[in-house]
């Protein structure tokens, strides 16, 4: 097995346990981060990063093994590497506009440090075309060297999920596309001692590559979209929506998903805007409509109940989970903030109650930190990250304290619980 020394940029929730996977397979890597912070815990063999499946103690391990080493000096690092990784964030503002901040810094620290016979690999998930005609120019700007000539430049999408990053690196395949099929076989070779055993799947150019990943999330878009527009249908006629799409799910063909109160974090409800940023006379309709439908489920479901409680204005509501999904600390895009909006809007009180968030955290996001344990009053109560703490909750003290409606954001409680203790239920299109 080849033994390279590869310096990943980003040590975010992907970057680091990225960097700690492929250590503990042999290969000798530096992190790079800008945040000094980040640096000096990874070196200490602390993971800043919570709820990641194996990553504590697979840190801990690498760094003692001296695999894994960070630094906040990306140009020295890549010199004395074979390989440079960037994984860096892509956001979009609140306009949809494309932020190429970090990642346009990245390249330029790593031209900076770039010698003849490195492989760059673009694993930030990118607008088509942005790794060719935007990336690899600076790269060559900055290096005063010229690709495929003296160096290759691949992209391999990351396809892996907040909570199971080092199971989902063992089991998708890895995508990978170069600039040219030399750079796309170097790329391979790489990864095939990096990952150990991981299913590699090359696909034609860079282009490519780049488009399996918005292709990947924006199918998850529309298909929540659809779910979310047959939810809200059911609820106008008396069908069971969970009931109708497990029934509709047992056809082979048909893979509906599950409708909810929000799509959050920082992938399905941003990536659709690459590609929708990029579209030229209007293509891309279905998009733009899957994002405006989602977007508004906050507003629609919370409307359920308002008919329901007489409005919110003086009202106590609980909302049960700032993170977006379930058992994970991330809150980008969380359907929680727009929630926190609305009811705001309407003149209600909100409490937010999430286990993974200290108080001063969660009042940063302008509402009232509490413990659903220990509320003493609330009228309803909001479901939007099912988290594990939920699943024992006491929902007769909460009935107990006032609470007459529980909106299931998620469609995961069980109706006869919360009726039964004195409450009424209302699900997304249940």
């Amino acid at each position: 097995m080849a033994q390279y020394k590869a310096a990943v940029v980003g040590l975010g929730k992907i970057g680091l346990p990225l960097s700690v996977y492929m250590a503990r397979n042999g290969i000798e890597v530096t992190g790079c981060d800008i945040s000094l912070k980040v640096v000096d815990a990874v070196n200490a063999g602390r993971s800043p990063i919570e709820a990641e499946e194996g990553l504590e103690e697979g840190l801990a391990g690498v760094v003692a093994s001296g695999r894994f080493r960070a630094t906040t000096d990306t140009t020295a690092a890549v010199a004395e590497s074979d390989v440079a990784l960037v994984i860096v964030p892509v956001l979009v503002d609140d306009e949809h506009n494309i932020d190429y901040g970090s990642i346009d810094a990245a390249t330029e620290a790593i031209a900076t440090g770039l010698k003849p016979g490195t492989l760059v690999i673009y694993e930030t998930t990118l607008p088509v075309g942005t790794t060719r005609t935007r990336l690899v120019p600076a790269l060559e700007k900055g290096s005063g060297l010229t690709v495929v000539e003296d160096f290759c430049v691949a992209f391999s999408p990351e396809r892996v999920y907040s909570g199971r990053i080092f199971r989902d690196l063992a089991r998708y395949p890895k995508v990978v596309g170069g600039i040219t099929s030399e750079c796309t076989r170097r790329a391979l070779e790489f990864y095939r001692a990096a990952l150990s055993g991981a299913d590699l799947l090359p696909v034609e150019n860079i282009e490519t590559a780049e488009m399996v990943k918005l292709m990947e999330t924006t199918y998850r878009d529309v298909n929540i979209a659809l779910a979310n527009l047959f939810a809200r249908f059911a609820a106008s006629r008396g069908v069971k929506i969970d009931e109708a799409i497990a029934a509709a799910n047992s056809q082979p063909f048909s893979h509906i998903h599950k409708p909810g109160i929000a799509v959050g974090g920082h992938c399905i409800p941003v990536y659709p805007y690459f590609l929708i940023n990029q579209d030229e006379g209007g293509k891309l309709s279905l998009l733009r409509e899957a994002r405006r439908l989602n977007d508004a489920m906050p507003e629609w479901a919370l409307g359920q109940v308002s008919k329901l409680l007489g409005g919110f204005d003086g009202k106590r509501v609980l909302v049960l989970g700032l993170a977006f999904r379930e058992n994970v600390k991330e809150a980008g895009h969380s359907g929680t903030v727009r929630l926190i909006e609305l009811l705001k809007s309407e003149g209600a009180t909100v409490l937010v109650d999430d286990p993974h968030y200290t108080p001063e955290e969660i009042a940063a996001y302008n509402a009232t930190p509490d413990d659903v344990e220990k509320v003493t009053a609330c009228d309803a109560v909001v479901l939007q990250a099912y988290h594990d703490e939920y699943r024992s909750l006491d929902w007769g003290r909460l009935a107990a304290v006032g609470c007459k409606f529980v909106l299931d954001g998620r469609n995961a409680l069980e109706r006869s619980v919360i009726e039964g203790s004195g409450m009424k239920y209302v699900g997304i299109g249940r």
